[in-house]
């Protein structure tokens, strides 16, 4: 297995990844908008997503999105998505992924790496706390759905 930082000419192996991903989160699945999505942060350079290989199979992936944290005047990168096809958990691609992840993170001098996963999802919950991240019980989440 190898990991490598996704170019627009891994489009065909991150965007079937990013629509099973949507579908894990409850979502219809939707082949040409993921496709469309994926070329548009690739196409951008507004995310960074790196794509677990196996030769030419794309085993998962992880995309991060860079913010800044105003308290320690740092860059910081926002973990949205994480993703290992059924075929390839429980073989360490995951924990790889996050190990690039946050090699990427240290790379660029960043503050932190920070993440969010459904409150079901237990499997993800140990793996992250396997690696050293820690819930939050300091703050609460909101969020503002607009139209």
């Amino acid at each position: 297995m190898k990991i490598i930082r996704a170019q627009r000419e891994h489009l065909e192996q991150v965007a079937p990844l990013f629509d099973q991903y949507r579908q894990f989160y409850k979502q219809s699945p939707d082949a040409s908008a993921a496709r469309a999505y994926i070329e548009q942060r690739l196409t951008n350079g507004d995310a960074v997503i790196f794509l677990a290989m196996d030769g030419d199979k794309a085993l998962g992936f992880v995309q991060l999105y860079p913010s800044l944290a105003s308290i320690s005047m740092r860059p910081i990168w926002i973990l949205y998505d994480l993703f290992v096809s059924t075929s390839a958990r429980k073989s360490g691609v995951g924990q790889a992924l996050m190990e690039r992840a946050r090699q990427h993170a240290e790379e660029t001098g960043a503050h932190q790496v920070i993440l969010e996963t459904a409150t079901h999802n237990h499997t993800a919950q140990r793996l992250y706390e396997k690696l050293g991240y820690r819930r939050d019980d300091e703050f609460y989440r909101y969020a503002l759905a607009l139209k």
